[in-house]
């Protein structure tokens, strides 16, 4: 039995300690196990990584003073993927250990919830010869709770005072005499609890559904299973495909993950599954409370839950033999966390399927050009469904150039005559609309028009939004609040011009382009409650609103039959941010916000309002041809070497002065240059596309190659080395999909 642990503590050191396993504990502590342990003068707590026989300091090593927990909280192979993890983002060991444990599981204080519950014990008919009941001779607030009891069997001690109407000291007093009991429980903290859903069987497939289905079982078969790149354009029927693959996954006797890229799709993928699956299904994201994310993590290491469902993080669930790992909308961005380690949850589940010898299952309606090239380099097996379920027929896209708008009407329109049109034709059919601005807020800036002056946010190189049912000038970078000036801050101009829109904007336009119709906004704004999301979706659902708004979260994966027209608003606003990636986002949000139309019984039309209209990414969008785009912009990115033919790897120096942040990157440059390899693309330290943000400056350094060790290693050999400066701090990104 090992004698020593090595220990990473919660503090970002990026090393590990060697400590002496005490004799009492060496039962106890495994590879995983949450410890607490002295570290200088106080104690701190942390995992054990690896046991061993032997330290190099084994004459000073300190013992560990204890465990938290009767058994491992990390899995091994969750483990050895948090080094991977740390190893391939070129991020601290600390950071990644506490990536796969939730906060609510590792946290101090971390525990179930109990409550006092008290029963009635079986009492005599009788206690004595006139045949009177033992209850008979006992005091008013006693045979009370008695009365209550008889009525509620078992009840929460709270509960029964309440109702009762007493203290504490009655029901004490029973306990004392035998009549009841009361004893500790434990409450599971249910997030879906008061949800009552029908039960669901699995529907006939469709042809290429079946054939997608086989693709999956047989590769959950193998002995070594593989990657499976499900590519089915929108309404297609790719969740009854993951249903019944998750299902040969559990008459195997395994369990599943299934990734979703939004917290908005979540409830309805949830409510999905469990209609099918039942209560062995557990959800973890962000919006449920602390007490909700550590029993559900809870359910799923104790066995009681065999299917996880959440965001990003839900990756490391602690299911025991995974046979089915589900990415589903395998493209989205929100996959890449923006912190340190700045892992997208893709390409970790691609990892975590290889050390767990499981199938993982990639989808989307419009793939990543990475997951694409894999496809084409045989690394991934390819399963299609371009037709939708039901023989339905794909939406009618059309593009309106709002150049021709902006000269018809002699000033920059925001609905263009067809969409009101069309707007109005659906609400007399009783048909519901989603329409879609990826821009939350009334207008996008300030401007007076008399000296030109615009409210920037005075910490980030940006304008200031102006939120209109709040009266405040908003930035989306830092969150900054002020108020609006009542007058032009540089001349004195009391009248302002507020240039741009947001889906504020969009929604009191609305209000009196159809007043009688019910408008619901989806955007950061107002989905500020638990249930928000569960809320709106529902009314939608059940056709309690008429025209559902928002931003980015509304434009994949929901499914509403009564939907037959999307409008998408200013759709060449991601054209114009910087990078590589700007059309792709672009042709992927078009065509996905363009499936949420004619997914019941009557066809669907997008209505699509450009100032670009002719660009490749709106046009290949408006064919819904993902091959043709696909072909043409890896064209381009092969003649660039930008990935997927390359790993790009982004630092970004951020600090309060700029001159000391440019100087440090030049430095670090300097550093690393010297020690690249040839195969290294690189260039020198720039101004980042945001130039300041959060009051920091911003420097970028730039570097592509075929093989990401030959960027990473050079990069964790110059930061062992290189002293920065105080105020400055330096952040990796490896495979970044923005240079924001």
């Amino acid at each position: 039995m090992a004698s020593i642990a090595k220990v990473v503590v919660e503090i970002s050191l990026d090393r590990e300690f060697d400590y002496r396993i005490p004799p009492h504990l060496q039962s106890v502590i495994g590879v995983g196990s949450q410890v607490v342990v002295p570290f200088h003068s106080r104690e701190l707590r942390g995992f054990v990584v690896g046991l061993a026989n032997h330290s190099a300091f084994s004459a000073k090593l300190k013992e560990i003073a204890g465990v938290v927990g009767d058994k491992p909280l990390i899995p091994d192979l969750i483990m050895k993927l948090a080094y991977w993890i740390a190893d391939y983002y070129c991020a601290p060991i600390e950071h990644a250990v506490r990536t796969v444990l939730p906060s609510a599981v590792r946290k101090r204080g971390a525990q179930h919830k109990k409550q006092l519950f008290v029963s009635l014990i079986d009492a005599p008919a009788q206690s004595n010869g006139a045949g009177s009941s033992v209850y008979g001779t006992l005091p008013s607030k006693q045979q009370l709770v008695i009365e209550t009891l008889q009525q509620h069997s078992s009840m929460t001690l709270t509960e029964l005072k309440e109702r009762a109407g007493c203290s504490e000291s009655p029901i004490r007093t029973l306990e004392k005499h035998g009549l009841v009991k009361i004893e500790e429980s434990t409450i599971l903290r249910d997030p879906h609890a008061g949800l009552e859903l029908l039960q669901t069987k699995p529907f006939d497939l469709m042809v290429e559904q079946q054939t997608a289905l086989d693709i999956i079982n047989a590769s959950m078969d193998k002995e070594k299973p593989g990657v499976v790149l499900l590519h089915g354009v929108t309404g297609s029927g790719k969740t009854e495909v993951y249903l019944q693959a998750i299902q040969h996954a559990l008459d195997k006797g395994q369990g599943a993950i299934v990734l979703v890229p939004e917290i908005a799709l979540t409830p309805q993928t949830v409510d999905r599954f469990r209609s099918r699956f039942g209560d062995c299904v557990a959800v973890l994201h962000s919006s449920l409370s602390e007490g909700e994310r550590h029993d559900e993590w809870h359910r799923i290491r104790n066995g009681e839950a065999q299917i996880a469902i959440g965001a990003r993080s839900a990756l490391f669930a602690p299911i025991e033999n995974p046979g089915l790992i589900v990415v589903d909308e395998e493209h989205e961005a929100t996959y890449k966390q923006d912190e340190s380690p700045r892992y997208n949850a893709r390409d970790v589940a691609v990892m975590r399927g290889h050390l767990e010898k499981c199938c993982v299952v990639l989808g989307s309606a419009t793939p990543g050009l990475e997951s694409f090239s894999n496809v084409r380099a045989g690394r991934y097996e390819l399963a299609e469904m371009l037709q939708r379920v039901d023989d339905r027929s794909m939406p009618l896209m059309r593009i309106v150039d709002m150049r021709i708008e902006a000269e018809k009407q002699g000033r920059p329109q925001i609905f263009s005559s067809e969409l009101v049109q069309a707007i109005y034709d659906r609400l007399n059919s009783k048909e519901q609309v989603i329409l879609f601005l990826n821009r939350r807020g009334f207008s996008s800036s300030l401007q007076c028009e008399q000296c030109g002056y615009v409210a920037e946010c005075s910490e980030c190189s940006v304008s200031m939004t102006y939120h209109k049912r709040a009266h405040k000038l908003l930035c989306h970078i830092c969150g900054a609040e002020e108020k609006v000036p009542p007058r032009c801050p540089e001349c004195g101009d009391p009248d302002f011009k507020y240039a741009g829109m947001g889906t504020e904007k969009i929604e009191e336009v609305l209000g009196k382009l159809c007043p009688k119709a019910r408008v619901a906004r989806m955007d950061s704004d107002t989905m500020r409650k638990k249930d928000s999301y569960r809320t709106v979706l529902d009314q939608f659902r059940r056709g309690k609103i008429d025209i559902l708004l928002g931003t980015q979260m509304i434009a994949k994966g929901l499914d509403f039959p009564n939907v037959t027209l999307v409008g998408v608003l200013h759709a060449d606003m991601s054209l114009h941010v910087p990078g590589f990636r700007a059309g792709e986002r672009t042709f992927q949000l078009l065509t996905q916000v363009a499936g949420r139309a004619g997914r019941g019984e009557k066809a669907g039309e997008v209505i699509v309002q450009a100032y670009t209209p002719h660009h490749p990414a709106i046009q290949a969008a408006r064919r819904l041809d993902y091959q043709g785009f696909c072909d043409q912009d890896l064209e381009f990115r092969r003649e660039l070497a930008y990935p997927p033919f390359t790993h790009l790897v982004l630092l970004t120096f951020k600090g309060e002065h700029e001159l000391e942040v440019q100087q440090t990157a030049d430095r670090f440059f300097e550093a690393l240059e010297r020690i690249l390899p040839a195969s290294v693309q690189h260039s020198p330290a720039m101004p980042a596309p945001l130039a300041r943000a959060k009051g920091q400056w911003r420097y970028q350094i730039m570097l592509r190659c075929e093989h990401t060790v030959r960027m990473t290693k050079p990069i964790r050999y110059v930061q062992s080395i290189f002293k920065m400066p105080k105020g400055v701090t330096c952040t990796v990104d490896v495979d970044a999909l923005s240079l924001l």
